[in-house]
Order: C-alpha cells, then structure tokens, then sequence
C-alpha cells in the first residue's frame, strides 16, 4: 500500500505516547550481572589428571604390550578429569572438592583471565568432599565468602563453573530449595559428614568445586552434587563448613575432629512416647556408649537424650554430630541429658576421633512361656546362647506374626530383645510385664533390639 505513497507504520508504543529506548544505559539492570562480575573472575577450571591401572579394552596398544611383555604387564595409562574451584585468599588457596583432586599425579589451574598454573594439594577431606589447592601467581582475583548459617530457603542461589568440563565460565539461577541434607550417596565417595545445602540452580558434571552465590556475589558454598535421576537438585557444602574444613587444612594439611564415643539415634515423637517423655521434645537418643570413651568418662548412659551441647539446644542428629565434630579436641564441654525424666547436666572432655577409635566405637552388647504380645512371641535365653551373643540378659524372638505390629517395626525371629522403656529384661516374664505397662502409659514400648551385636532402638506400637 506504501508504493507511491510517503507513509510511515506507527507503532503501538507511540500511539500509546510511549518511547523506546535504543541507549543500554536506559535498560533495566539483571540483578546478577553485579554477581557474576564480582565472582566470576575468581572461579577457576581445574584440569586433573590420574594414572590408573590400565584394562585391555582401554589400551589400543594392548596386543603390542602382550606381544612384547607377555600377559599381565604392569601398564598404567593417563585418565584425564575436569573440575571447578574458586580463589580464597590473594597467596592463591583455592577451594574444590576431595573428589575432583584425590589422587592426582598433575594438576593444571586456569583462571577466566585466560592465565594458566600448575596448582598443588595442600589438604583434602574426604570426610566432607572438601579439598584446598594453591597456585602461585600475582594479582590473583578473590571470591569473598559469605555466612551460609544465615541462609534462607528462597533465597537467590547462583552457581558457577565449568559443566561438562568445556563450558568454562558458565552461570546458573535458582534459589536455595531446602538445608541441611544429608544421607545422600556422592559419585567419587560418600561423605562421612553431611549438610548440605539444596538447590534448583543447575549443577552439572564438570561443576563440582564451583561456587554457590548469594544475591551479594558471596561464595555461600561449594557445588558438590546433583541427583542424577532429576531435574532441579543440586547439592553444595555450606561454606561455613568448608572455610573451617580449609582453615585446619591449610594450617596443618590434615583435620582433627572430636568425638563422644557413643552410636545415636534421632529421638523421634514415637520413641519419645515409650521413654515418657514429651513428643515435642527434641533431642537425640543415645543408643549405646563405648567403653573407655569420653562420654562413658563423663557420665553419660544408655537411655540418656541429648539436650543441650555446650549451650546450644541439640536437634537434628547431622548437625550435633557436625557439632560434635567441629569442637576443638580435649575441650570440656557441659552437655545437658534427659534421664528417666529428669535434667542432668554432665561435662565431657572430647577425645580426637581417629580410625582407631571408630574401630573400638562399634555398638557394644550389653547386657519356657511363649506369651504373644504385639504379634510378637518370645523366649528365654540359654547360658550358652547369653555366652555366644556376649549378653547378660535378654530373651530371644522366636516368631512375628505377618501384618503385626512387630512386623511393621521391623523385627524378626533371631533379634534379642535387651531393654524394654530403659529397663533390663531378665526373662520371659519380665518382657511381658514390662509390655503391659507400656501400654498403661501410652501406644508405644521402646525396645532395644540386639541384631548380631548390632543394637538400636525400636518403637513398638503396643496399642491401637
């Protein structure tokens, strides 16, 4: 329609009396361009590599080596791998995790400004996947740290790295979808302490030593993880944890961590039912205390809840242990407990938690009706089955009825039954006695089942 004639197409927005802006200054700034420009100078890509034994289908050369050395030769081949990790402190430490460096025969470190460094192992954690290397240079970028203790779910959360080993630089949005995870199964080895933070921001392979930033451009963890089997779910250390992890590691290449001695159980509301004790009460249960330890040293006994540690209420079973953990070797500490109802405060003298005594730490036994009792059916030890099993007392689960109660705790003919709510059980009749009065005080009895030596605490619902 235009031909011939002078006419111009008039746009909604000036009609509407509105201007567009061609001028980027005028533009709406994204709040996280601030981010990346703050963190993302300091974000590094680590190059690995790892000499392993060499299989036949990984060696091209393999007929060449059998022809020439016979079978078997002792080959080790180059397995290149890639990660991420993030500068600290101007002399050049640099944070990633265990699982990127561990075993490492050379590693290389490349900065965004396009500098390259051959980097080395200062410490590594395998307990908390935490790892510090350093390289040497000059005007090193750092990424301040921020207080992941302050963190909110719905916060912002971005994640930068280097996925897939070639996406160098890369940057992700979420926010912080849930804390304090634990149990989680980690590729390149489990974690023996986890809290780990959640998080929607996209983590992939190639990611893990990366930062997780706030809104600030603050590192507030490492990317550590994501859930192979979804989409959404990524998994970082807290930072806060990682720095303490660093702190010991720079300062002595190594981490001490105290320990009680004793094996845990979370005091759940069906639990705390059985022991009489409120089932809004938080705490943790001790299950067993080994002899010889600081806790058995400082009073504490089977039965006990955890309250209180050092001041601070105790209740989730992950962070008291990371507590426990953190806390200086050989510090007194005052601890309250519950016991049989009752307040006690006790003060313990950490001892250092080594292999050793992890391996002296394992749960400790310790000490002809057939009543049917919660789908449950039971006997007296022998003299000579108490000497097999190494216990005092006790009677033996012979029979549990399908779809009972018992059933549905999870016990099973062969478990010995040791405690019943806190008191020993010398026999048949005394199991049944101490059942019936559980059930006077409420639906559950707490028993503490023996399993091959292998002792936990078991709620059994003892009234519908």
């Amino acid at each position: 329609m235009s031909a011939g004639f002078d006419l111009q197409r008039v746009s909604t927005a000036a009609r509407n009396g509105l201007q567009l802006s061609t001028n980027p200054a005028d533009l709406p700034e994204s709040p996280f361009v601030s981010v990346v420009e703050r963190a993302l100078p300091a974000v590094v890509f680590v190059d690995v590599k790892k000499k392993v034994a060499a299989a036949d289908g990984d060696d091209p050369h393999s007929d060449l080596f059998r022809r020439f050395f016979g079978d078997n030769p002792q080959r080790r081949m180059v397995r290149p791998t890639s990660g991420s990790g993030f500068i600290i402190d101007p002399s050049g430490y640099i944070l990633t995790n265990n699982h990127v460096v561990s075993n490492a025969d050379d590693i290389n470190v490349t900065l965004n400004d396009g500098r390259s460094f051959k980097a080395t192992v200062i410490g590594t954690d395998p307990e908390t996947d935490v790892a510090v290397i350093k390289i040497e240079g000059r005007n090193l970028p750092v990424i301040p740290l921020g207080d992941s203790d302050k963190l909110r779910v719905g916060d912002y959360a971005i994640a930068i790295g280097n996925p897939l080993g070639e996406l160098k630089g890369s940057v992700t949005m979420g926010i912080i979808s849930a804390q304090g995870r634990s149990n989680l199964n980690i590729w390149g080895g489990t974690p023996g302490f986890q809290d780990f933070i959640q998080t929607d921001a996209s983590i992939n392979f190639g990611n893990s030593g990366g930062p997780l930033c706030n809104i600030r451009g603050e590192a507030i963890g490492i990317n550590t993880a994501i859930n192979p089997g979804g989409q959404g779910i990524g998994f970082a250390i807290p930072i806060n944890l990682a720095g303490h992890v660093a702190e010991q590691l720079v300062a002595t290449g190594t981490v001490k961590r105290a320990m009680l001695g004793v094996y845990l159980a979370p005091l759940t509301p069906e639990l705390a039912e059985g022991f009489g004790i409120a089932a809004t009460q938080e705490g943790v249960l001790i299950q067993s205390v080994n002899p010889g330890s600081a806790a058995e040293k400082a009073g504490i006994k089977r039965n006990d809840v955890i309250v209180e540690f050092d001041g601070v209420p105790v209740g989730d079973l992950q962070k008291f242990r990371l507590k426990v953990a953190d806390t200086p070797v050989g510090k007194r500490v005052p601890l309250a407990v519950l016991r049989e109802g009752k307040r006690v405060t006790l003060n313990v003298t950490l001892a250092e938690r080594s292999t050793e005594a992890l391996a002296q730490a394992r749960p400790q036994p310790q000490p002809t009706e057939r009543p049917t009792l919660a789908g449950l059916q039971v006997r007296d030890l022998t003299g000579s089955e108490k000497s097999e099993l190494s216990v005092k007392t006790g009677v033996v689960i012979t029979d549990v009825e399908d779809g009972s109660a018992a059933n549905d705790a999870g016990l099973r003919a062969g478990d010995v039954i040791e405690e019943v709510g806190g008191k020993s059980v010398a026999s048949v009749g005394d199991f049944t006695k101490l059942v019936r009065d559980a059930r006077t005080r409420g639906n559950f009895a707490v028993l503490l089942r023996n399993r091959n030596g292998d002792v936990a605490f078991v709620p059994l619902r003892v009234r519908e």
